[in-house]
Protein backbone atom coordinates (compact mmCIF):
# COMPACT_ATOMS: atom_id res chain seq x y z
CA UNK A 1 0.00 0.00 0.00
CA UNK A 2 2.87 2.35 0.79
CA UNK A 3 4.34 1.76 -2.68
CA UNK A 4 1.00 2.52 -4.30
CA UNK A 5 0.71 5.79 -2.39
CA UNK A 6 4.25 6.68 -3.47
CA UNK A 7 3.28 6.14 -7.11
CA UNK A 8 0.16 8.26 -6.63
CA UNK A 9 2.18 11.11 -5.13
CA UNK A 10 4.72 11.12 -7.97
CA UNK A 11 1.94 10.92 -10.55
CA UNK A 12 0.29 13.94 -8.93
CA UNK A 13 3.61 15.81 -8.91
CA UNK A 14 3.94 15.11 -12.63
CA UNK A 15 0.41 16.37 -13.19
CA UNK A 16 1.12 19.51 -11.15
CA UNK A 17 4.20 20.19 -13.26
CA UNK A 18 2.47 19.47 -16.54
CA UNK A 19 -0.65 21.48 -15.84
CA UNK A 20 1.19 24.52 -14.48
CA UNK A 21 4.23 24.71 -16.80
CA UNK A 22 2.41 26.19 -19.82
CA UNK A 23 0.05 28.47 -17.89
CA UNK A 24 1.17 31.63 -16.05
CA UNK A 25 1.00 30.36 -12.45
CA UNK A 26 4.57 29.07 -11.81
CA UNK A 27 5.20 25.35 -12.13
CA UNK A 28 8.25 25.52 -9.84
CA UNK A 29 6.18 27.16 -7.13
CA UNK A 30 3.43 24.58 -7.46
CA UNK A 31 5.93 21.72 -7.28
CA UNK A 32 7.24 23.10 -4.00
CA UNK A 33 3.70 23.55 -2.66
CA UNK A 34 2.73 20.02 -3.71
CA UNK A 35 5.80 18.50 -2.04
CA UNK A 36 4.95 20.27 1.21
CA UNK A 37 1.33 19.14 1.06
CA UNK A 38 2.38 15.54 0.39
CA UNK A 39 5.07 15.61 3.07
CA UNK A 40 7.81 15.06 0.49
CA UNK A 41 11.24 16.60 0.02
CA UNK A 42 12.93 15.65 -3.23
CA UNK A 43 16.66 16.38 -3.02
CA UNK A 44 18.51 17.98 -5.93
CA UNK A 45 17.15 19.01 -9.31
CA UNK A 46 17.04 15.68 -11.13
CA UNK A 47 13.30 15.20 -10.67
CA UNK A 48 12.53 18.76 -11.74
CA UNK A 49 14.77 18.39 -14.79
CA UNK A 50 12.98 15.16 -15.74
CA UNK A 51 9.45 16.54 -15.57
CA UNK A 52 10.57 19.77 -17.29
CA UNK A 53 11.93 17.64 -20.13
CA UNK A 54 8.47 16.06 -20.46
CA UNK A 55 6.97 19.56 -20.76
CA UNK A 56 9.61 20.41 -23.36
CA UNK A 57 8.55 17.43 -25.49
CA UNK A 58 4.95 18.67 -25.36
CA UNK A 59 6.03 22.14 -26.52
CA UNK A 60 8.10 20.63 -29.35
CA UNK A 61 5.12 18.55 -30.45
CA UNK A 62 2.69 21.47 -30.51
CA UNK A 63 5.08 23.93 -32.19
CA UNK A 64 6.71 21.42 -34.53
CA UNK A 65 5.43 23.12 -37.71
CA UNK A 66 6.74 26.51 -36.55
CA UNK A 67 10.11 24.97 -35.68
CA UNK A 68 10.40 23.24 -39.05
CA UNK A 69 9.49 26.46 -40.90
CA UNK A 70 11.97 28.52 -38.89
CA UNK A 71 14.78 26.02 -39.51
CA UNK A 72 14.06 25.75 -43.26
CA UNK A 73 13.69 29.49 -43.81
CA UNK A 74 16.55 30.38 -41.50
CA UNK A 75 18.85 28.11 -43.48
CA UNK A 76 17.50 29.45 -46.79
CA UNK A 77 18.31 33.01 -45.73
CA UNK A 78 21.82 32.12 -44.54
CA UNK A 79 22.73 30.10 -47.63
CA UNK A 80 20.80 31.80 -50.46
CA UNK A 81 19.85 35.16 -48.90
CA UNK A 82 16.21 34.62 -49.85
CA UNK A 83 14.46 37.84 -48.87
CA UNK A 84 11.18 36.01 -48.25
CA UNK A 85 12.92 34.01 -45.52
CA UNK A 86 14.41 37.03 -43.74
CA UNK A 87 11.51 37.43 -41.28
CA UNK A 88 11.95 33.90 -39.93
CA UNK A 89 15.73 34.32 -39.80
CA UNK A 90 15.36 37.48 -37.69
CA UNK A 91 12.81 35.72 -35.47
CA UNK A 92 15.48 33.09 -34.74
CA UNK A 93 18.04 35.81 -33.97
CA UNK A 94 15.63 37.49 -31.54
CA UNK A 95 14.92 34.14 -29.87
CA UNK A 96 18.65 33.62 -29.35
CA UNK A 97 19.07 37.13 -27.95
CA UNK A 98 16.09 36.68 -25.62
CA UNK A 99 17.57 33.47 -24.25
CA UNK A 100 20.89 35.05 -23.24
CA UNK A 101 19.88 36.89 -20.01
CA UNK A 102 18.31 33.86 -18.32
CA UNK A 103 21.11 31.63 -19.61
CA UNK A 104 23.88 33.79 -18.13
CA UNK A 105 22.09 34.53 -14.85
CA UNK A 106 21.03 30.90 -14.49
CA UNK A 107 24.56 29.57 -14.93
CA UNK A 108 26.20 32.15 -12.66
CA UNK A 109 23.62 32.73 -9.96
CA UNK A 110 21.10 29.88 -9.91
CA UNK A 111 22.41 28.46 -6.62
CA UNK A 112 22.50 31.92 -5.03
CA UNK A 113 18.95 32.62 -6.20
CA UNK A 114 17.80 29.24 -4.88
CA UNK A 115 19.33 29.91 -1.46
CA UNK A 116 18.20 33.53 -1.22
CA UNK A 117 14.63 33.08 -2.43
CA UNK A 118 13.52 29.88 -0.75
CA UNK A 119 10.68 28.91 1.54
CA UNK A 120 6.92 29.10 1.36
CA UNK A 121 6.84 32.81 2.18
CA UNK A 122 8.75 33.52 -1.02
CA UNK A 123 6.36 31.32 -3.01
CA UNK A 124 3.32 33.10 -1.56
CA UNK A 125 4.69 36.58 -2.21
CA UNK A 126 5.90 35.84 -5.74
CA UNK A 127 2.55 34.26 -6.66
CA UNK A 128 0.86 37.47 -5.51
CA UNK A 129 3.32 39.50 -7.63
CA UNK A 130 2.56 37.27 -10.62
CA UNK A 131 -1.13 37.90 -10.04
CA UNK A 132 -0.57 41.67 -9.99
CA UNK A 133 1.43 41.55 -13.24
CA UNK A 134 -1.26 39.49 -14.99
CA UNK A 135 -3.97 41.84 -13.73
CA UNK A 136 -2.15 44.90 -15.10
CA UNK A 137 -2.01 43.52 -18.66
CA UNK A 138 -5.31 41.63 -18.63
CA UNK A 139 -6.97 43.93 -21.20
CA UNK A 140 -4.02 44.57 -23.50
CA UNK A 141 -4.54 43.72 -27.18
CA UNK A 142 -1.29 44.29 -29.05
CA UNK A 143 -0.86 44.70 -32.79
CA UNK A 144 2.81 43.88 -33.36
CA UNK A 145 3.34 40.69 -35.36
CA UNK A 146 6.43 38.50 -35.87
CA UNK A 147 7.75 40.86 -38.55
CA UNK A 148 7.61 43.83 -36.16
CA UNK A 149 9.75 42.31 -33.42
CA UNK A 150 12.85 44.34 -32.62
CA UNK A 151 16.06 43.90 -30.62
CA UNK A 152 14.65 45.93 -27.71
CA UNK A 153 11.61 43.64 -27.51
CA UNK A 154 13.77 40.51 -27.42
CA UNK A 155 16.02 41.92 -24.68
CA UNK A 156 13.12 42.99 -22.46
CA UNK A 157 11.29 39.66 -22.85
CA UNK A 158 14.59 37.87 -22.17
CA UNK A 159 15.10 39.84 -18.96
CA UNK A 160 11.54 38.96 -17.94
CA UNK A 161 12.40 35.29 -18.42
CA UNK A 162 15.47 35.75 -16.20
CA UNK A 163 13.25 37.15 -13.42
CA UNK A 164 11.33 33.87 -13.51
CA UNK A 165 14.40 32.08 -12.08
CA UNK A 166 12.98 33.21 -8.72
CA UNK A 167 10.68 30.43 -7.41
CA UNK A 168 7.02 31.36 -7.67
CA UNK A 169 7.50 33.72 -10.63
CA UNK A 170 5.93 32.13 -13.68
CA UNK A 171 8.23 31.86 -16.71
CA UNK A 172 5.39 31.88 -19.21
CA UNK A 173 3.61 34.57 -17.18
CA UNK A 174 6.58 36.93 -16.97
CA UNK A 175 7.47 36.61 -20.67
CA UNK A 176 3.88 36.96 -21.86
CA UNK A 177 3.32 39.96 -19.57
CA UNK A 178 6.45 41.60 -21.03
CA UNK A 179 5.48 40.74 -24.60
CA UNK A 180 1.93 42.07 -24.28
CA UNK A 181 3.25 45.14 -22.49
CA UNK A 182 5.47 45.80 -25.51
CA UNK A 183 2.44 45.67 -27.81
CA UNK A 184 2.80 42.18 -29.30
CA UNK A 185 -0.30 40.34 -30.50
CA UNK A 186 -1.44 37.50 -28.27
CA UNK A 187 -0.48 34.84 -30.81
CA UNK A 188 3.00 36.31 -31.34
CA UNK A 189 3.55 36.75 -27.59
CA UNK A 190 2.56 33.15 -26.90
CA UNK A 191 4.65 31.68 -29.71
CA UNK A 192 7.72 33.72 -28.82
CA UNK A 193 7.37 32.80 -25.13
CA UNK A 194 7.22 29.06 -25.72
CA UNK A 195 9.86 28.94 -28.44
CA UNK A 196 12.10 30.75 -25.91
CA UNK A 197 11.38 27.93 -23.47
CA UNK A 198 13.03 25.36 -25.75
CA UNK A 199 16.71 26.50 -25.56
CA UNK A 200 16.40 27.33 -21.84
CA UNK A 201 14.94 23.91 -21.09
CA UNK A 202 17.51 22.10 -23.25
CA UNK A 203 20.34 24.07 -21.64
CA UNK A 204 19.09 23.28 -18.14
CA UNK A 205 18.77 19.62 -19.01
CA UNK A 206 22.33 19.48 -20.35
CA UNK A 207 23.72 21.21 -17.26
CA UNK A 208 21.86 18.88 -14.90
CA UNK A 209 22.36 15.61 -16.83
CA UNK A 210 25.28 14.61 -14.62
CA UNK A 211 23.20 15.09 -11.47
CA UNK A 212 20.31 13.13 -12.99
CA UNK A 213 22.51 10.20 -14.00
CA UNK A 214 24.32 10.14 -10.66
CA UNK A 215 21.13 10.48 -8.60
CA UNK A 216 21.39 7.63 -6.03
CA UNK A 217 17.59 7.35 -5.95
CA UNK A 218 17.20 7.01 -9.71
CA UNK A 219 17.23 3.21 -9.71
CA UNK A 220 14.99 2.92 -6.68
CA UNK A 221 12.53 5.51 -7.98
CA UNK A 222 12.66 4.59 -11.67
CA UNK A 223 8.97 3.66 -11.82
CA UNK A 224 7.69 6.72 -9.89
CA UNK A 225 9.93 8.98 -12.00
CA UNK A 226 8.68 7.36 -15.23
CA UNK A 227 5.06 7.77 -14.13
CA UNK A 228 5.65 11.43 -13.25
CA UNK A 229 7.31 11.95 -16.66
CA UNK A 230 4.33 10.51 -18.54
CA UNK A 231 1.82 12.49 -16.48
CA UNK A 232 3.80 15.69 -17.02
CA UNK A 233 4.03 15.10 -20.79
CA UNK A 234 0.30 14.47 -21.24
CA UNK A 235 -0.77 17.26 -18.88
CA UNK A 236 1.63 19.77 -20.50
CA UNK A 237 0.30 19.00 -23.97
CA UNK A 238 -3.35 19.52 -23.10
CA UNK A 239 -2.67 22.46 -20.76
CA UNK A 240 -0.79 24.31 -23.50
CA UNK A 241 -3.54 23.60 -26.04
CA UNK A 242 -6.08 24.94 -23.54
CA UNK A 243 -3.95 28.00 -22.76
CA UNK A 244 -3.63 28.83 -26.46
CA UNK A 245 -7.43 29.15 -26.57
CA UNK A 246 -7.42 31.26 -23.41
CA UNK A 247 -4.88 33.64 -24.97
CA UNK A 248 -7.02 34.03 -28.09
CA UNK A 249 -9.97 35.07 -25.94
CA UNK A 250 -7.85 37.30 -23.67
CA UNK A 251 -8.99 35.79 -20.36
CA UNK A 252 -5.76 36.23 -18.40
CA UNK A 253 -7.65 37.80 -15.50
CA UNK A 254 -8.69 34.32 -14.33
CA UNK A 255 -5.05 33.34 -13.85
CA UNK A 256 -4.53 36.57 -11.91
CA UNK A 257 -7.38 35.65 -9.55
CA UNK A 258 -5.94 32.16 -9.18
CA UNK A 259 -2.48 33.50 -8.25
CA UNK A 260 -4.04 35.87 -5.70
CA UNK A 261 -6.00 33.01 -4.13
CA UNK A 262 -3.15 30.47 -4.00
CA UNK A 263 -0.57 33.05 -2.90
CA UNK A 264 -2.83 34.18 -0.05
CA UNK A 265 -3.54 30.58 1.06
CA UNK A 266 0.16 29.76 1.01
CA UNK A 267 0.99 32.76 3.20
CA UNK A 268 -1.79 31.94 5.66
CA UNK A 269 -1.43 28.17 5.98
CA UNK A 270 2.00 27.09 4.75
CA UNK A 271 4.43 29.98 5.35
Amino acid sequence: MENVWLLVKYALLGLFQGLTEPIPVSSSGHLIIAQQLFGMHIEGLSFEVLVNFASLLAVLLIYRSDLIRLCVNGWAYIVRREEAARQDFMFIIYLIIATIPAGIIGVLFKDVIGETFKGMTTIGVTLLLTGVALWLIRNLRGRKTDSQLRLRDALIIGLAQAVALIPGISRSGSTIVAALGLGLKQSTALRFSFLMYIPISVGGMILETKELVSDPQLGQLALPYALAFICSLVASYYALRWFMGIMERGNLKYFSWYCFAVGTLVLIFLA
